[in-house]
């Protein structure tokens, strides 16, 4: 077992080293049909799994058919995973949407309508006691 400071050090070298395949390696078209990041990289204790998640922006159809790529090319990223990063062996790779943002953006937009509700039934009461 690796200690957690090794695991975190691996996951971050992952994580910046699938950053850049998705910019510049991975020739598959549907990886580019929408923006892609990578949002975290999740390495098990043994160093033998990785979970990368990412963040796609796009139409639904686009965020299926950049999975589909990703899932496709996870042979490439892992032999491109083995001969940048010096481990014994190479984590097996699998890609994982990560849809946080999406939903951190609908509870924003929830909670922005709910303060512009508050504030139009302030103004309303407050307009009642002046005709008053």
């Amino acid at each position: 077992m690796a200690t957690n400071r090794r695991v975190s050090r691996v996951a971050e070298l992952i994580r910046r080293e699938v950053s850049q395949m998705l910019l510049n390696g991975i020739k598959d078209d549907r990886v580019g049909t929408g923006m892609v990041s990578v949002t975290d990289v999740d390495v098990s204790g043994d160093l033998q799994h990785a979970k990368i998640y990412v963040s796609i922006y796009g139409t639904d159809e686009a965020k299926e058919e950049t999975m589909a790529g990703l899932k496709s090319a996870t042979g490439f990223v892992r032999s491109e995973l083995g001969a940048r990063v010096r481990l014994r062996r190479t984590p097996e790779v699998m890609f994982i949407e990560d849809r946080s943002i999406e939903r951190g953006n609908k509870v924003l937009s929830l909670l922005n309508k709910l303060e512009y509700a508050r504030s139009q039934d302030t103004t309303d009461e407050s307009d009642e006691q002046l005709l008053e």
